[in-house]
């Protein structure tokens, strides 16, 4: 029982540590940001948080790793319905917009360095950029452009290369991803500059056939 509260309690103490730099390496960039910043917001002592973590580097990486797999989760139930015939080809495009655009406003800091980051021309051609970032985005590629190539067969979703399609689809989310308040401003609370409902119109009108 001890073995177990001190393990929790580890738990808690990573869980802290990682949402603290989630908030100062969205605020400040990966330069700019430090171990004893990310220390402050956690109110944890510097020394501290070299007993979790490497370095900065490490933070940055783990940092990723925890969000990228929550975000890969989602992606890969929405596949799944698909897959199974739960979902249309349409309807699944539909509720991978809803994932991402909620995913980015839930965690808006961690969307921030997504953005600033992780860019998809700096992912598709390999550029400086966190390996769990590249490893994430080729997968959702592929779930994506099996959802086109299985719509075309079915007559629902327009003709062409299915990894390009994903593509232009990945393209426009993130454009809109960009241009969001509760992403690139969360504090501001400002509206939405063009309505969710606007996006999903225009992926009908790009994509169905």
């Amino acid at each position: 029982m001890r073995e177990q509260r001190r393990l929790q309690h580890q738990d808690l103490s990573r869980t802290q540590l990682l949402d603290a730099a989630e908030v100062v390496f969205g605020r400040k960039g990966f330069h700019d940001a430090t171990i004893k910043a990310i220390a402050e917001a956690a109110e944890f002592s510097v020394g501290s948080v070299y007993s979790f973590f490497e370095n900065k580097d490490d933070l940055f990486h783990q940092m990723f790793v925890r969000r990228g797999e929550e975000f890969m989760q989602g992606m890969r139930a929405i596949a799944e319905r698909f897959q199974e015939d739960d979902l249309a080809a349409t309807d699944a495009l539909h509720q991978l917009v809803d994932f991402q655009i909620g995913f980015f406003r839930e965690h808006p800091y961690f969307s921030q360095i997504v953005l600033r980051h992780a860019n998809t021309a700096a992912l598709e051609l390999g550029g400086d950029v966190d390996e769990v970032s590249v490893r994430n985005y080729r997968e959702s590629m592929r779930l994506q452009a099996d959802i086109f190539q299985r719509g075309q067969a079915t007559g629902e979703l327009r003709a062409g290369d299915g990894e390009v399609l994903s593509a232009l689809f990945s393209g426009m989310v993130a454009a809109y991803q960009l241009h969001d308040p509760a992403v690139v401003h969360p504090e501001d609370g400002a509206p939405e500059r063009l309505p969710i409902a606007t996006l999903h119109a225009m992926v009908a009108a790009a994509f169905t056939a």
